[in-house]
């Protein structure tokens, strides 16, 4: 009777080389972070014409340039209706002189935006810039678009 030993092959209790079959994997699965990648992109194109915020108002066209601001200006706007709106809420017009002083961080030397509709009737936007001046703002501006060429 003899017993057959095998010389140590492939098989005889060595390990192999390279990766055994349940060590953990380096490799990133992108798919979650683009997934999530998406996600946030559909949000941002649902919710960035959202963020345009102010009174819709009709703004007469003009071939002026566009300016430069580094803050939210202090602005007054009058839509269609004639309604008056101090930084996007309505106002009376006997309280703009008070609600302007508040509103104004720099005092009377702050410029004010006055944003008129070009249906509004042209008298009631020279009385809301009357009132501004005689309430002692020295810089008060209409603003308009651009025209589009």
């Amino acid at each position: 009777m003899g017993v057959s030993i095998k010389a140590g092959g492939a098989s005889g209790g060595r390990r192999r080389r390279g990766r055994s079959r349940h060590a953990p994997m380096a490799d990133i699965n992108m798919t979650p972070f683009i997934d999530v990648m998406l996600v946030l992109l559909i949000i941002f194109m649902v919710a960035a014409p959202l963020l345009a915020t102010g009174v819709a108002v009709d703004l007469p066209q003009t071939k002026a340039g566009q300016l430069n601001i580094d803050q939210k200006p202090v602005a007054v706007a009058i839509d269609e209706k004639g309604q008056i709106f101090l930084m996007d809420q309505p106002i009376e017009l006997a309280q703009l002189t008070d609600r302007l002083k508040e509103a104004a961080k720099q005092g009377f030397d702050e410029r004010i935006y006055v944003r008129g509709s070009k249906a509004v009737n042209y008298g009631r936007i020279a009385e809301v810039m009357s009132l501004i001046t005689t309430a002692g703002y020295k810089k008060v501006a209409l603003v308009t678009e651009q025209e589009k060429k």
